[in-house]
């Protein structure tokens, strides 16, 4: 079974930049798509961000559109979200995904455990 395993959160200030890491277990694996996903407490997981196989294609939610920038390595079997100017609403587990493009999590069949990005204002 393959595993997503997210890195790089952290706590931050607002402003302030982190990236994202999110490595999947197998260098076979070769995904549609891979995104990006975050859950504030006591909302629903909402859509980030994700990237095609070939990263020719991307899409972001209005919400993070202009400070975030998704990218792939393939080589590494590894997707990135660069956020830039965070604000303290940014804040949540965000939670790496695979599987085909779009930004309606039933389209993922991969999911890792998610990593906390704080900001404090």
């Amino acid at each position: 079974q393959v595993q997503l395993v997210e890195s790089g959160g952290g706590l931050v200030q607002a402003g302030d930049s982190l990236r994202l890491s999110c490595a999947a277990s197998e260098r076979t694996f070769s995904p549609n798509a891979m995104g990006w996903f975050r859950q504030a407490p006591g909302k629903e997981r909402d859509f980030v961000s994700v990237i095609t196989r070939s990263g020719f294609f991307s899409k972001y939610a209005d919400s993070v559109e202009g400070r975030f920038t998704i990218s792939r390595d393939n080589a590494k079997n590894t997707v990135y979200l660069q956020m830039n100017s965070l604000k303290p609403e940014d804040t949540a587990v965000y939670y790496c995904a695979a599987g085909n493009y779009g930004s309606s999590a039933s389209t993922y069949s991969y999911w890792g455990q998610g990593t906390q990005v704080t900001v404090s204002s």
